[in-house]
């Protein structure tokens, strides 16, 4: 990560003069249609369809069906256009250079007419040398093609054989053959996003004019040497030398705070040249390590490159370095065919809690810093430590890696290629291998990012036979798969960064899919790897469907966004749960279906009289139903580290699909469209709580583990009420002796058959009655309060409508809902519709009269305000 502060400075004779101007081209751009019948200005970085928008020309694209109404836009070929003097005189500079940082997708350059090069792939930075063609006036023109026409084109020219698939399921309303252009992939429709295959300059524009040599970009890997016990930085540097003679001088690295300091001589001869330098830390300074949230400090140090050449030509460069180590652990278990799967982070073995992350939006000019910090803060707030940049996405912007290192995110980072097979002709992986090589030498200085993967599913689309390709044509799809990740992606990672594991895909059996010849038989193996599942129709809260594997990378179930959320781009026709918008809105087939089963397999159905009530009532029952679908799953997870049962366990990772939405829809995300937190992620922040108990029930016996992801031993207590439905006074009561809670670890600390503990507990049935339990520690450290139910809710007895109040005060910058309630209430909702901000607790179990909630708003807002805007729903008003 770098503040790239280039001073560059030099002495040619008659004094000082810059060594190197550059001139950004951001900003006002003029568009046109490829007919010429509609121009109009627009921003860059940006997209056609932003430019469209800001002009009024079209709506809101997410708005109602506007993802089909719009598909001209990207049928069009467009051009971009801009007229710019350079403030210095050109002819002063012997190189001069144009580069875009990224460019959607395919397009053709000029510059004063002349053609200077063509783009094609959305992930690779491209420089162009325009040294001969640059005036002091100018006209640059990007002519683009449809992204749409151009993979059609690419897949009909492929005439050798199939590339699998041609198109997405018609229920996602997508274009076709994403597989064969470098694009982002899930721009062409997903199942939870919409078609909008955008066009546009999508990242910084600028020209570079220099003399003697420049810098064209610096990098740099901690390295730990077991050997010397000591940390190591290597430095690698490219420059364009552009003097007829070599270039000497020396080099000064300093990392203040860690008392180094070391200097360098280095000789540069005319041409493309690599200087690669080794730093030794100071064996007499503390180095403190960068650590994953939850686990430690995110101590980063300041480090300044300066490079003083001949001529007084002078280059220096800022970084902030992070030390911290990352081994991916794949070896036997006791008691248990395979192999483990866990990282280990500074030497200790960390389990994995977060969800995988998605393009923030289909325009990313609408991706602001301010919503990043929103939505990966509010992981950080959820007790997560990991993130998965899924492979079907984008790789992300520079801040998006800086907030993660910050906030101690761990990143699983994906190669951008998912749920597809892709052609392997030698221009495809000459564009594949430029754009890897680019994305380490950008991305590997982050010490969040603790893995690369090759792919999403392909290794599982390929040997499950997702795409139904002919045995005996196996072999050359087999072939282009090992080709292309193998041969080309992998070998490129390994040679240029030796610092973090790489796997081929996910799911993927790990060393066990390498020795297999890199693809499996079965790729889903609970004793190799990662795995995926997902199962919509068996009843979520039996725990026994989910795999007891060492590592599960996606898993999730759908839920519907809050009303608040939906209105933004709905009429009012559109609000019941059986509209053609709704339909329309849900790209996974029979999603909206799928939710209705698992919610009636626990609760009723809403059936108010009024259809907008019953709409409403819907979505907060999909929300009740997701949270309590992965709370079940991600507990099984989380209880399952310490243990081997018939052979299965140690898990070591619980990743959800999927954190964040890109649209207003049906997903499986937890965070909706703009960051607003659906249930699921309130009730993320305590099922991965560092301590946390855990009920469940088998053959008739209740049982409850304690988690705990802290570094030490802790003296810790359990408590374990019993509640009737009926009352506000918990029925009985029981504390076990202390005991010693393990660090990492997770074991059983209480088992009781459910007729004794109902018996013990006075007139309670299962329908009658709910068990709530927390920890609490020695050290004033106590774990969310969590619950069991001992029957579906549609069954219980004794539950009476609560009839809940809330009086808001303010204090300071926080608002305080002190809430009352009439009866026990379960999952108590309280929202404040469009409001931005989030509670400190909600979707609670309410088992006592009174209880304080915060409010934490993310933008200035007023007690009247909130007043006015402020709704509680819990269970029984939905019936």
């Amino acid at each position: 990560m770098f503040q790239s502060s280039s001073l560059c400075s030099a002495d040619l004779g008659a004094g000082p003069t810059a060594a190197a101007r550059s001139l950004s081209l951001r900003g006002s751009w003029r568009i046109r249609s490829g007919n010429g019948s509609l121009e109009l200005p627009g921003r860059v970085p940006g997209c056609v369809h932003s430019a469209l928008f800001q002009r009024g020309l079209i709506q809101d694209p997410y708005y109602r069906f506007n993802d089909l109404k719009y598909r001209w836009i990207s049928l069009d070929n467009w051009t971009y256009s801009k007229k710019f003097q350079i403030p210095f005189n050109i002819s002063k500079w012997q190189k001069v250079n144009l580069i875009f940082e990224g460019v959607d997708t395919v397009a053709k350059i000029l510059l004063n007419s002349v053609p200077i090069g063509k783009t094609d792939n959305m992930f690779k930075r491209y420089s162009f040398d325009i040294t001969t063609v640059v005036r002091n006036v100018n006209s640059l023109e990007l002519r683009f093609q449809s992204p749409v026409l151009y993979a059609a084109q690419r897949s009909k020219a492929h005439t050798s054989y199939w590339v699998p698939p041609d198109c997405p399921p018609p229920v996602q309303k997508g274009q076709c053959h994403v597989n064969f252009i470098r694009k982002e992939q899930s721009s062409f429709s997903w199942d939870w996003g919409p078609s909008f295959p955008t066009q546009g300059i999508w990242k910084d524009v600028r020209i570079e004019a220099y003399n003697i040599c420049h810098l064209n970009f610096f990098t740099f890997s901690p390295i730990y040497d077991n050997h010397t016990q000591g940390w190591n930085l290597e430095i690698e540097s490219s420059f364009d030398v552009v003097s007829p003679k070599p270039i000497s001088g020396q080099v000064i690295v300093a990392i203040p705070k860690l008392q180094t300091q070391q200097t360098y001589s280095i000789e540069l001869q005319p041409g493309e040249r690599i200087v690669e330098l080794f730093v030794k830390i100071n064996k007499n300074a503390t180095v403190e390590t960068w650590w994953p949230h939850g686990h430690g400090n995110q101590t980063g140090y300041n480090m300044t490159v300066l490079f003083k050449l001949d001529g007084g030509l002078s280059i220096e460069k800022s970084a902030k370095v992070y030390f911290r180590t990352v081994e991916l652990i794949e070896e036997s278990i006791e008691g248990s065919q395979g192999l483990s799967f866990y990282f280990k982070i500074n030497g200790l073995p960390i389990f994995l809690k977060g969800s995988n992350w998605i393009p923030a939006d289909s325009f990313q000019d609408r991706v602001t810093s301010d919503l990043l910090r929103l939505l990966l803060q509010s992981a950080v707030d959820a007790n997560m430590n990991t993130l998965r940049v899924w492979g079907g996405g984008i790789y992300e912007q520079d801040e998006f890696y800086r907030l993660c290192d910050e906030l101690g995110i761990m990143v699983w980072q994906d190669f951008m290629f998912a749920c597809a097979l892709y052609p392997t002709d030698q221009g495809f992986l000459d564009s594949v291998r430029t754009e890897v090589a680019h994305q380490i030498r950008r991305l590997k200085s982050h010490p969040s990012i603790i893995i690369w993967g090759g792919n999403n599913e392909n290794e599982a689309a390929l040997m499950m036979n997702w795409f139904n390709i002919h045995t005996s044509e196996l072999h050359t799809y087999i072939n282009d798969y090992v080709v292309l990740y193998v041969k080309n992606i992998r070998q490129i990672v390994l040679a240029r960064d030796k610092t973090r594991p790489f796997i081929i895909s996910s799911p993927t059996n790990g060393a066990e899919s390498i020795e297999e010849g890199w693809l499996s038989a079965n790729p889903y193996d609970k004793n190799f790897g990662d795995v995926h599942f997902y199962d919509y129709s068996n009843d979520c809260w039996n725990w026994k469907i989910f795999p007891k594997a060492r590592f599960v990378s996606e898993y999730g179930y759908q839920s519907w966004p809050s009303f608040s959320t939906l209105e933004k781009v709905s009429s009012e026709n559109d609000w019941s749960y059986n509209s053609e918008f709704s339909l329309h809105r849900q790209h996974h087939a029979g999603g909206n279906n799928e939710m209705l089963l698992q919610i009636g397999f626990h609760f009723k159905l809403p059936k108010n009289t009024d259809p907008l009530q019953t709409f409403k009532d819907t979505i907060y029952l999909t929300q009740v139903m997701q949270a309590q679908c992965v709370k079940i799953e991600t507990e099984f997870y989380r209880r399952s580290r310490s243990e081997i049962v018939d052979g299965k366990g140690h898990t070591m990772g619980a990743l959800y699909w999927q954190l964040n939405d890109i649209w207003q829809g049906p997903s499986w995300a937890s965070l909706e469209y703009g960051g607003k937190w659906k249930m699921l992620h309130y009730f993320a922040r305590h099922f991965f709580a560092p301590l946390l108990p855990v009920g469940f029930e088998d053959q008739d016996a209740f049982f409850i583990y304690g988690v705990s992801d802290l570094h030490s031993d802790c003296k810790a207590t359990l408590t374990v009420r019993v509640h009737t439905w009926n009352s506000l006074e918990p029925l009985c009561s029981s504390e076990t002796e202390r005991f010693v809670m393990e660090a990492g670890k997770a074991v059983l600390l209480y088992k009781e058959q459910v007729p004794a503990l109902l018996g013990r507990c006075g007139n309670c049935t299962r329908q009658s009655c709910v068990v709530s339990f927390y920890l609490s520690t020695d050290n004033q450290l106590v774990s969310p309060t969590n619950h069991h139910f001992l029957s579906s809710l549609n069954e219980t007895v004794g539950l009476q409508k609560a009839h809940i109040t809330a009086n808001i005060s303010q204090q300071g910058d926080t608002f305080v809902f002190d809430l009352e309630t009439s009866a026990v209430a379960p999952f108590v909702w309280l929202d404040v519709g469009s409001i931005p901000g989030r509670f400190s607790d909600n979707g609670f179990l309410m088992t006592e009269k009174t209880r304080t909630i915060l409010f934490y708003p993310w933008k200035p807002t007023s007690k009247s305000e909130l007043e006015q805007s402020f709704h509680v729903t819990s269970l029984t008003d939905t019936y």
